[in-house]
Order: C-alpha cells, then structure tokens, then sequence
C-alpha cells in the first residue's frame, strides 16, 4: 500500500553516484526504517518525505522502497547543524557548522541563501569562502526544486535525474518555457508526455514550440512504426494536423514556418522525389545515401578477368559428396566474381552449403573473409553451420572507441575499414539501413560483399527496405534459388513454409513429427493450450526445459498477445518466491530466473564474457538480444543479466526498461533468430498485420518443431493473405542513380 514517511537520514548504506540508487537508514518518528529508491543527493541529517511502499526483501528483511520524494530542510538546530556537516556543502565541517548555527540559529539557512556575506562574520571563514557556501546551497536547492517541479507532471525520479543531467540548473526554465525540447533532447520522453507538461505550464496549442514537436513525432512514428524513410510532406502535414488538432488554412503558415526551421537546423530534409516534396530524417537521407554509394563503388571493382571456378567447385562436392544444381553453382560463381551479390531463397534451398563451398573457394586464393550477420543467434546459427568464426554486426564493427581515440559508435569506420578481403552477410532481411550504412562505411575499397537472406521475410524492425530496395534496383547481381534440397523424410516444416510461401495451406498431419495443428476456437482456450504445451505437454514429448521453447505471437496486446501470454507464463514457469529478488519496471515484474529481451540498442552497456580462461570485455547489447537474469542486487539497484552467446551484462535500475520478458516474442522480434520448438496463435485480427509473410516468418524459425494452435480458418486467412506493407525509401533510386553516374564515368 503506498504511504509517506518523513524524518532525516540517519546513515548511509550503500550510494550508486552514477544512477542515483540509494540504501540508507531513516529515522521515522523515532522508528529505524531502511529505505531503498533513488535519490539525486544523499547526504546524512537530511529531512525527506517519501512516498512508496514496504517491501519484504528475503536477504534484508523490510525495505521502504520509495518512488519519489521532497527533500525538508530541517528545522531544528541539532538538525541543522548535522545537515551542513554532512559533506553537502564542501568546506563545511562540524566546527564551522556548528560556529555557524551558533551566530544564527533558526535563520541560517536564510542567511546561507540570501546574505551569504554575512558568514564572513564567522571566524576563519573568508569572504570567499561565505560565497562559495552561499552558491553550493542555492545549487542544491535549484537541483532538489528541479526533481520536484518534474514529479509534479508524474515524470519518474529515474527520468527526472536523467532530465536534470542534460539541462543542470536550466531545468525548470526549460519545461517552463518549452517542455517540447524533451522530445528532442532526452531519449525516452515522448511527444505526448511534453504535451501533457505544455499543457499544465500554459503554453498554447498553436505554439511554434508544439508545430515543431509535432513534425517531430510523426516522422518518429514513420521511422519507428512503418520502417519509412521519408514521408511527402502533404502526409507529414495530414498527420501532424490530426496529432495537434490544429487543421485549416490558418495554422498551414504554422507548419511550413516548422519545417523551414527543421530544414535549417539539418534535423529534416526536404527534397523532389517523383513530382513531389518529400520529408526526412536528414540522417537516414546520409544512411540510403552512403549505402548506395558504396555498394556501387564496390560493385564497380569488380577484377575484368573472371574467375573460371569449375575445378574448386567439383572438389567441394567431392569432398562433401553433394552434387550442387545449375542455380547453385551460378550463385557461387556470381559471388566470387562480383563485388556485390546477393543469394536469396527459402528454407531448405542450400544457402548454408553455398557460404560453405564459397569460404572453401576463399581460403583457397588466400583471401581473408567475415562472416556476419544480425543478430547473436543467427551468428551463431552461421558459425556451427559452417565451421567458421561468425560475428554479429555490431560486434564486428566493435563498439567503442576508434583509431585516433575518439569516441565514436563504431570502431571500424570510412576512416578505419575493416581489414578483410570478403564479408559474407547472413539473414540480411533483417538489417535495417542504419546499421547497413554502418556496415558499408567500414568496408575496404576492394572488398567483397556477399548478401545472403531470404527475400520473403518480414522486412527489417528498423527503418528502410534494405534487401528489398538492392533487389528492385537491378544493380547488383542476384542469385535466385527456387529449388528445395534440404527435406528430411517425413519432415513438414520446410514443405510447409514453401506450401504457406505460395498461398498455399499448409499440410495438416499430426502423425508427423515436427509440424502440429491443435483446433482451438476461444482465445481463453487457445492461450490456456500454449501455456500447457510450454510447461507441460511439450517438454514431456520432448525432453526440453521450457525455456528452450519459444511461443511466437503476431500481436503485442490481447488475451493471446505477447504481454498477457508473458505474464501467464511467467508465473508458470517462474513464480514468486521468498528466494528471488524482483523489480517492478513500468507494468511488469521482472526476477531472477526470468528469460528476458533487450528491446533497443544500447551501445554504452558494458558486458563480460570467458574465452576458455581469459575474460573478454567490451560494449554494446542490442535489439532482440536474448538472455535469462541471473540476480538482482538491491543494494546496487543492478540486474545482472546472461546472454545466450556468454556475455554478461549489468543493468543499472536506470536501463531496466530497456528488457521485457521473452518466454513469448512478437514475430517480428524473432527475425534472424532460430528455436528448437516454436509455438503460435493462428487469431483474428488486423489483415494489415496478420499476413502470410508473417506466418511464414514464423514457421521458418524452427529447427525441430512447429505447434498452431487456434482455428484453421484464422491459419487460412493468414496463408491466403498477400499484403505486404509498402516501405516509403529512397535505397532503390539512390542505387540506381550512383550506378548511371558511375557507368557514364567509366564508358
């Protein structure tokens, strides 16, 4: 039940000073509380007022883990005195502290504030000095005033820090006077969150301040939501003026005097495209950019003399007694012989044995390769099928610092490429263009770029069409494989994918022993089913643990949505107990034991890992990185969570809304990921996004096993349902201009 207490801090146990995270000992009304939360300053004999909850901690007992809180200047002389003693204000100890409450008693700290001079009065205390106390003290009460002027608009005392770390002593004239400069300037502060605070400190709706945050937000949700590059700016406008319901021809002024400003200070481009003006982030109009650029410079290195691979190609077969098709030896050719290729085909098509015979082909001429791809799992996934190193992107660019020691997001860069001879990329539907723009940079002038996906994937989680835009270009050579060689006998899943691939339903057959269809028709059922084949049913078939089974949902919200199937399974699977330690983050409880997902990239937090018996460290966990948490550390406010690939990372409580729990992903989160077993609801719901490509993304996750659960003629409009959403990008174009302009060059 949430309460409030009040009294000083009596000792402190234990203070994190870089997020806040505070153990102490407060004396309320003659009563030792431990009370555990954060605070900006922590500092013995300080008065506060708290508001939170007891809590029962299995290792310590009662804890008053608070939410937020005001700090109280005492008001006694005891008080006061051991308040300016506390180390607060530095140059302040017990003798001066105690000199000072003896000349002024109950007006000190009005003397402190407003006539600091007149602690010059004091022995051994200079003009000087009495300033420097007197500035301390107001700095400290505009930083405590700034944490309370931002709790009273329900901002989190986490955010509220992370608020006044960017704008100090300017805080409370910035949400004043513009609250929408949040948007820009603090990750996690949305436009709907600025409005509200707008709105409670006066400022107009048609304020210039709210135009601009406006555009802002829509063009986020473009990028964010739809994965669109740019936007026409009748559509930006059309949105915009539905968000702020300001719409006619007397606010039109308005949004074009924003845009101009937006355009100015480079946060958006505007351009002609197609006999429109379009609208952009100007830094995803450098991504397309740069990605187009250098795959046709790439491309154009291509040696004038080609390769005749006959003999290295028959030597592979023999050696791995395979016989490869006409389409398959052709992409191998294709690969070798071009600066820029691309592989792409279903399950079962022979990519795999491709990468294989082409690292084969490599080593062979002495040339040194990468091996990439999106996502931990899916790195790993390329590393135990080949034989070979494989890396994840990010971890191949190295987060961290580059070559001249400045700070930078990736070590390997234009100006410090990769020193390699061919990258092969892996699951390349999923790369997003920012991180293929990361990727291309870094790449020598000579090299090889392999890209090998599957084109009828979901598109990428992240803004822009990547593999989708190089294939329309037709600038680039594809390899096409359409033939299916991988079919175990009595084997589904691969049949079934391509059966689903096609507008086709899938074969329903029981008796087989990797793809299953239990008929169910009420959600509640439906949901009840894949909870008992989690927990129960499958690993008894099986032999899994549970965790080794992942339920893949089209949807986010409902009885059969990922959050409710996550917080049904987390009590099943791990439930509360005296001997587990847990946080609350926003709605959710996360605990040790639970399996977990991060959710954006983080490319600050530092991990840990052991290779055999040295200790790797280094920076950076990603979207769709998959781990279990290991412990909660209430006296340091850390989660410690393990990633499947070894890394261990420690999460201040400041990052924990960064996880959510994965005992169920959304399919679009399980892209470049691969699962012994994967389960999925066959629902009703939005043709938009209950479409085959998601069915089949889904189905091509497993490795042993697929389990619908639902009714077939929910499965059948998903199978029968060809939508796919347009991505508005620029990639497409951009490719095909550079490739004119070099192909003039060089004629």
């Amino acid at each position: 039940m949430t309460m409030q207490i009040e009294g000083p801090i009596e000792e402190i146990i234990f203070r994190n000073d870089e997020n806040g995270y505070t153990v102490a000992i407060l004396d309320f009304k003659g009563t030792f509380v431990t009370i555990v939360g954060k605070l900006l300053s922590a500092n013995i004999g300080e008065n506060l007022l708290l508001e939170g909850e007891y809590v029962n901690n299995n290792k310590y007992g009662y804890q008053f883990s608070f939410s937020s809180y005001e700090v109280l200047l005492p008001t006694t002389l005891a008080g006061i005195e051991r308040y300016l003693c506390s180390g607060l204000i530095k140059g302040v100890g017990p003798v001066t502290a105690k000199n000072i409450v003896s000349q002024f008693k109950e007006q000190t700290f009005d003397i402190i504030e407003m006539a600091p001079t007149r602690l010059a009065e004091i022995k051994n205390i200079s003009m000087k000095k009495a300033l420097e106390i007197g500035d301390k003290f107001k700095e400290l009460k505009k930083m405590q005033n700034s944490i309370m002027f931002l709790q009273k608009y329900n901002i989190t005392t986490n955010m509220a820090i992370k608020i006044y770390q960017i704008y100090d002593t300017k805080t409370i004239d910035v949400v004043k006077n513009n609250p929408y400069r949040l948007v820009e300037d603090i990750d996690g502060i949305g436009f709907l969150t600025a409005d509200r605070i707008a709105r409670s400190v006066g400022i107009p709706e048609s304020s210039e301040f709210r135009v601009r945050a406006g555009l802002i937000h829509v063009m986020n949700n473009a990028v964010e939501r739809t994965g669109n590059t740019y936007l026409t700016k009748e559509a930006l406008f059309t949105s915009a003026e539905k968000l702020l319901e300001l719409d006619g021809l007397e606010f039109r002024e308005k949004y074009l005097d924003a845009l101009d400003g937006l355009v100015i200070d480079k946060t958006f481009k505007l351009m002609e495209h197609k006999g429109c003006e379009i609208v952009m982030f100007t830094k995803y109009y450098f991504y397309e950019s740069s990605v187009a650029q250098k795959l046709c410079l790439l491309n154009q290195s291509v040696v004038t003399k080609q390769l005749n691979l006959d003999d290295e190609i028959k030597h592979f077969e023999e050696k791995n007694n395979i016989y490869f098709h006409e389409e398959q030896k052709n992409a191998i050719i294709n690969a070798i012989n071009s600066g820029v290729s691309v592989i792409t085909g279903g399950p079962g098509t022979g990519k795999t044995t491709i990468i294989k015979c082409i690292i084969e082909i490599l080593k062979q001429n002495k040339q040194d390769f990468l091996l990439v791809a999106p996502t931990g799992r899916a790195s790993k996934r390329l590393s135990d099928s080949t034989g070979e190193e494989a890396k994840t992107i990010h971890r191949a660019l190295e987060v961290g610092q580059n070559a001249d020691g400045n700070l930078s997001r990736f070590v390997y860069n234009e100006k410090n490429p990769l020193k390699t001879n061919a990258v092969i990329v892996d699951e390349v539907s999923m790369v997003d263009v920012a991180l293929m723009s990361s990727l291309c940079k870094a790449l020598p002038r000579d090299c090889k770029l392999v890209l090998v996906g599957d084109k009828d994937q979901l598109a990428s989680v992240g803004a822009g069409n990547v593999l989708g835009d190089i294939l329309k270009s037709e600038v680039v050579t594809v390899s096409m494989l359409t033939k299916i060689y991988r079919q175990a006998e009595n084997s589904l899943i691969i049949t079934n994918a391509h059966l689903i691939n096609s507008g086709k339903m899938p074969v329903i057959d029981n008796s087989s022993k990797d793809f299953f269809f239990e008929e169910k028709i009420e959600l509640e059922s439906i949901k009840n089913s894949i909870v008992d084949m989690v927990t129960t049913r499958l690993p008894k078939f099986t032999g899994l643990d549970p965790m080794q089974i992942q339920v893949l949902a089209p949807l986010k919200a409902g009885v059969c949505g990922i959050d409710n199937l996550n917080r049904t399974l987390q009590e099943k699977i791990n439930p509360p107990s005296i001997k587990k330690n847990e946080f609350m983050v926003g709605e959710n409880i996360l605990r040790e034991g639970d399996k977990v997902m991060q959710t954006s990239n983080n490319y600050n937090l530092v991990w840990k890992r052991m290779n055999g018996f040295l200790e790797e460290e280094g920076e950076g966990v990603f979207n769709g990185d998959i781990g279990f948490i290991e412990a909660i550390d209430y006296q340091t406010g850390e989660t410690h969570v393990m990633f499947e690939d070894g890394r261990h990372c420690a999460y201040p409580r400041t990052d924990l809304s960064q996880l959510s729990l994965a005992y169920a992903i959304t399919i679009h989160k399980s892209q470049g990921s691969e699962f012994d077993v994967v389960i999925t609801p066959a629902i009703a719901g939005p043709n938009m996004i209950l479409t085959r490509n998601l069915i089949y993304t889904g189905v091509t996750r497993a490795k042993k096993m697929v389990v619908i659960v639902g009714e077939k003629k929910n499965l059948k409009r998903m199978v029968t349902n060809g939508y796919t959403a347009i991505r508005f990008t620029l990639l497409r174009d951009l490719l095909r201009e550079n490739h004119n302009k070099i192909k003039e060059l060089f004629e």
